[in-house]
């Protein structure tokens, strides 16, 4: 059982973050066994889970004592970098500059200007950037994603059920018992050996469904950069939230 609840003024205000209040949401879980904290990457909402017996009162000391983990954890995810003409958004991890070019036929494509920068052209009226750069995105990310995790079941001789796109904040990709894997479509904005990772990482899991050690030394013998992805994913996973998302 789980009821939201969100601290206000008084007895239950929330901490100041800057000199500002910071509203955190408070729920209380059935399983929660301590009060703990996260940020929702995407929508940037402060969480606080507290078991069921717990107290507001609690709940916002709590909330305080850790306020200064909260500021950095807000800073980290970036300001708001909405898909819009001249707007920069990587793909594969290389930076390009979004050019809408209204007298074009077509969705979306890549190609270099004269200069030989990068460029992530979009035909069509102005109304429809966003959506274009976003579904052309999504496209690359199920291209490349299907692509490093058949070979991946290839290379662990396993089936995939199969392989859907999400824009899930807490995680970059998951696996079912029934072998369907799921991935953040974000993944195409990193450089191509995270991507390759996750791929990895998802597929391994229809071998070993946990993270125990034969499940790693799985995912290590078949993709050597594993340390190295899951380092720029601790250090840039974050700010991929950032992009598409328009300011509040």
């Amino acid at each position: 059982m789980q009821r939201a609840l969100c601290l206000g003024r008084g007895a239950t205000a929330p901490p100041c973050i800057d000199g500002k209040a910071q509203s955190v949401c408070v729920r209380r879980h059935a399983r929660a066994r301590r009060y703990t904290l996260r940020i929702q990457a995407v929508s940037r909402e402060v969480v606080l889970t507290m078991p069921m017996r717990g107290s507001l009162r609690e709940a916002k000391k709590f909330a305080q004592r850790h306020a200064a983990w909260i500021a950095a954890r807000i800073s980290r995810l970036g300001h708001s970098m909405p898909f819009v003409d001249g707007a920069t958004v990587p793909l594969r991890g290389e930076a390009h500059r979004i050019a809408h070019r209204s007298g074009a036929r077509g969705t979306a494509w890549p190609e270099a200007d004269a200069n030989g920068a990068r460029l992530l052209c979009v035909a069509g009226g102005a109304a429809h950037v966003e959506r274009r750069v976003r579904d052309f995105l999504k496209r690359e990310a199920r291209r490349d994603l299907d692509a490093a995790s058949r070979a991946y079941a290839a290379k662990f001789d396993v089936r995939i059920a199969r392989i859907s796109l999400r824009d899930q904040s807490s995680r970059w990709g998951s696996c079912s018992t029934g072998g369907v894997l799921s991935y953040s479509w974000r993944l195409i904005l990193a450089p191509p050996y995270v991507l390759d990772y996750l791929a990895a990482h998802e597929v391994a899991h229809l071998v070993e469904l946990n993270h125990s050690p034969r499940f790693w030394r799985l995912v290590l013998g078949a993709c050597p950069d594993t340390h190295r992805a899951k380092t720029w994913l601790d250090m840039h996973g974050a700010q991929l939230h950032c992009y598409g998302r328009r300011s509040a």
